[in-house]
């Protein structure tokens, strides 16, 4: 019988240690781009909210006009100061066909004098000009009244023929051989030329800008060489009361000219207004802002000529002859409510919901790209594996790299444990798991041991001589014989 020693099975390589971290790459970066894009999303979205684009028609007359200029400077203004707000400027021959067009609704602002057919749906911005009516007699010959002015040839100076009409109306001339007596004076024409006795004028009625009028020179070289005189309209209460828009004006002493000063000392007429106006269905936060721009840029919007240097809020009394529009009534009686008075329940609201929301995400978030804690009952699983391939170890050395694997997975459950990375869940099955093992690992071990120390016996049995009983018998036989 040979004596052979314990057969040594090859080495298996100790199995990969389980990850106890798990991370999903692939996840983390497709949330990190959904994230980026819906921070894109929201801040253009906000932006589109906050500076969305609203255009507005302007509707003014001749390009050239006093309301055309007005309204390219606005629209100029507007888009210099990255404002939501656009001007699409809508040119007509006069201005009365401007204001046909807007009461057509096919514009949302326009510029109308006061002595013009207001439409219904016009709402007062913003008062951009006074017109003065000037009363002019020859040389220092006063006029006393308006009805002695029905018995004079008068000459209208004004920029448009609307004026001689409403000159007309003020006088209540009819149409007919009187009227004829009122005519407009040629373009161009002068105060000289108009009371020489070629023309034949007894007066003249002068429709012009508040503004430019305090500018112009010519009333002073004029009254230096004793060519008009400017005379008071007395009836201007009354007419203020019969015409709703007719204003009484008052110019004050030295308003044309200061050497030598005219008028003397203050003196009563009548004016008109020119009106800036929207829509009626404008909305108040539209109206109110586009107010607010006109009022606090008064100076930017001013013409040359003088047009609207001395822009003045609409009139919020309930018996303006344009009443004023709710947004701009708001904004001039400082009721314009605040960001915060306005959104005040949908922030709060927003908040609430931005709150769940971001609760959410910031659980989906933690969930995608967090570590996740490995359960420790998972654990259990390489530690069995290890007990399978226990009864395949048959050495010494083979059992100890197990026991190596083991004591490497408590070692990394320890610290799991306590940085977080593993989880107390199924921590008794983990611990059932490895006690197993580690005894059936000492019972492998014992059995090894026992096995290798009868293999070493019956080698050194296999080496000593053997007895052979036969031959003692036969000996035993012969002596009793």
């Amino acid at each position: 019988m040979s004596a052979e020693g314990p057969t040594a099975s090859p080495i298996e390589p100790p199995p990969r240690r389980p990850k106890v971290i798990k991370t999903n790459q692939q996840q983390v970066f497709l949330y990190v781009v959904l994230t980026l894009l819906l921070s894109l999303a929201t801040v253009w979205a906000g932006r589109t909210l906050v500076h969305n684009s609203e255009t507005l028609t302007f509707a003014v007359g001749g390009p050239n006009s006093d309301e055309a200029l007005f309204a390219a400077k606005l629209a100029a203004l507007l888009k210099n100061n990255a404002s939501r707000f656009r001007i699409k400027i809508a040119n007509n021959a006069d201005n009365g066909k401007a204001i046909a067009q807007f009461d057509r609704k096919q514009a949302d602002l326009a510029v109308l004098r006061t002595d013009a057919k207001v439409p219904l749906r016009a709402r007062t911005l913003a008062v951009l000009e006074h017109d003065l009516v000037l009363l002019l007699g020859p040389g220092n010959k006063k006029i006393k009244s308006l009805a002695e002015l029905k018995k004079k040839k008068v000459a209208v100076l004004a920029e448009n023929e609307s004026s001689l009409a409403f000159v007309r109306s003020v006088l209540d001339v009819p149409d007919g051989p009187d009227a004829t007596k009122i005519q407009m004076a040629p373009q161009g024409a002068t105060f000289d030329k108009l009371f020489a006795p070629a023309n034949g004028f007894g007066a003249v009625i002068a429709i012009v800008h508040a503004s430019r009028a305090v500018r112009d020179k010519s009333y002073q070289q004029v009254a230096k060489r004793g060519g008009f005189t400017l005379n008071a309209i007395d009836e201007a209460k009354a007419l203020a009361r019969k015409f709703p828009g007719i204003s009484d004006e008052t110019l004050t002493a030295g308003t044309l000219s200061t050497s030598p000063q005219i008028p003397e000392d203050d003196l009563d007429t009548i004016g008109l207004e020119w009106l800036l106006v929207a829509q009626s269905r404008m909305s108040p936060t539209t109206a109110g802002e586009l107010a607010r721009i006109v009022y606090e840029n008064k100076s930017a919007l001013g013409l040359d000529n003088g047009f609207a240097t001395r822009i003045e809020p609409a009139s919020v009394e309930k018996d303006a002859f344009v009443i004023a529009h709710r947004g701009a009534a708001d904004y001039i009686n400082d009721d314009t409510k605040s960001f915060m008075d306005k959104y005040s329940d949908l922030l709060y609201l927003g908040a609430a919901a931005f709150s769940i929301i971001g609760s959410i995400f910031a659980a989906i978030y933690a969930k995608i790209t967090r570590i996740a804690p490995e359960k420790a009952s998972e654990l259990s699983t390489a530690i069995l594996d290890i007990g399978e391939r226990i009864e395949h170890a048959h050495s010494l050395d083979q059992l100890e790299c197990l026991q190596d694997e083991l004591e490497s997975i408590l070692r990394g459950a320890v610290i799991g444990l306590r940085d977080g990375t593993i989880s107390t869940d199924g921590l008794d099955t983990f611990k059932l798991g490895y006690e197993l093992v580690r005894d059936e690992i000492g019972m492998r071990r014992d059995y090894l041991k026992r096995h290798a120390s009868e293999n070493e016996q019956a080698a050194r049995d296999a080496g000593s001589p053997q007895h052979d009983d036969s031959n003692v018998v036969v000996v035993k036989t012969a002596q009793s014989a």
